[in-house]
């Protein structure tokens, strides 16, 4: 027997003893109310499923997500360490921007195979590369090669910064395709029962254009 059906019988047996031992009602309706209170108990507990957390659904996706928040922290950190203003600037906004990428993927999993670069390649790379330019930067290296690699590097923060925004962006697309969608389709529902006149509609498609 399971947890759910042990605990309606001792609460459908407990509504008939109190009754009919501590009360001294009669057997019959005595069995009603035990009966009934199993029955609704029942009802009460079918309907309570405990919440499954992302580590018991999805134990490979809850371990990236865990590394990554480890490494948006790490970006997050290198921050003040950054003198050129324009890199701290791509870097603080990398790291809003991943935070949001992590949120949207922490409550639709069905967005992880988007994202296997993301973990796997792009914020590991990204962390070994910033941590790598303010080592440099801190030692002051002035040698060609490590001008070459400062100037590269700063280039590469902000290409970064625009296709992590475009990656975030690309998550949505299918949620905006369909919401599109449902507002061309309730448009045309509002039309069909003449709640809202067609020249309005029209207006406000021309309006989005």
């Amino acid at each position: 027997m399971k947890n759910k059906e042990i605990a309606s019988a001792i609460i459908g047996a407990s509504f008939f003893a109190f009754p009919y031992l501590g009360l001294s009602i009669a057997l019959i309706p005595s069995i009603v109310m035990g009966a009934s209170a199993f029955g609704a108990s029942e009802l009460v507990l079918s309907g309570f499923k405990p919440k499954i957390t992302l580590k018991e659904s999805n134990r490979t996706l809850y371990e990236k997500i865990t590394i990554a928040k480890k490494q948006n922290k790490e970006i997050l950190s290198l921050v003040p360490k950054v003198e050129k203003e324009q890199t701290r600037i791509n870097l603080k906004e990398i790291h809003e921007t991943v935070s949001k990428i992590i949120g949207v993927v922490e409550n639709n999993n069905s967005k992880e195979k988007m994202l296997n670069n993301f973990f796997d390649y792009y914020l590991p790379v990204l962390i070994k590369i910033v941590n790598r330019y303010d080592e440099i930067e801190n030692q002051k290296l002035i040698s060609t090669d490590g001008k070459n690699f400062m100037n590269k590097a700063d280039k590469m923060i902000s290409d970064t910064n625009k296709s992590f925004k475009t990656i975030l962006s690309n998550l949505y697309e299918d949620d905006i395709i369909d919401a599109d969608a449902d507002m061309k389709v309730y448009n045309l529902m509002l039309k069909a029962d003449g709640i809202v006149e067609e020249n309005i509609v029209k207006g406000e498609e021309e309006s989005e254009k």
